[in-house]
């Protein structure tokens, strides 16, 4: 499956398959503080470096890597000019805080989930408590042999 999303394996888990994969879908990835401190307290500062990375934080002063972008500004006209630029698509890896901003900005275009045939107790929500209410229109799904299923969404805003 991470075939299809080569640019979303993490560099420390890429096999040599992976490794020699071009990037598809994205060239840039968005995550929010507490996302990015998943890896970073296991030593990874820099999880995918094939892509532009973007952290979002308020409380960083600076970087914790040079091939991590720090935002600490205003994260919606941030994305605004990310979005302007050409390239391909932008991954928002994570952050409920700032997936919610993103979302009740008007500037989450499409939903790709995927569902794993496993129930967390906890975890990373997928947006902060508070979100507008958006109708979505599935577009793409695939179901795998493992019971895992991507589902992809366009968003009506």
């Amino acid at each position: 499956m991470a075939v299809n999303f080569p640019e979303t394996v993490p560099a420390h888990l890429r096999s040599a398959e992976h490794r020699s994969l071009k990037n598809r879908w994205f060239d840039a990835v968005l995550m929010g503080r507490t996302t990015y401190e998943v890896g970073l307290k296991e030593g990874i500062a820099s999880p995918y470096p094939t892509l532009h990375q973007y952290v979002f934080s308020r409380s960083y002063s600076e970087s914790p890597d040079p091939q991590v972008t720090l935002v600490s500004s205003d994260a919606v006209e941030a994305v605004r000019t990310l979005k302007q630029e050409d390239g391909k698509a932008i991954w928002l890896c994570g952050g409920g805080a700032l997936a919610t901003t993103l979302l009740t900005a008007g500037l989450i275009d499409r939903l790709i989930l995927k569902l794993n045939p496993v129930v967390f107790g906890s975890g990373i929500p997928l947006f902060a408590p508070v979100v507008t209410q958006v109708l979505t229109e599935l577009t793409d799904h695939k179901r795998y042999p493992s019971g895992h299923m991507v589902l992809h969404y366009r968003l009506k805003h």
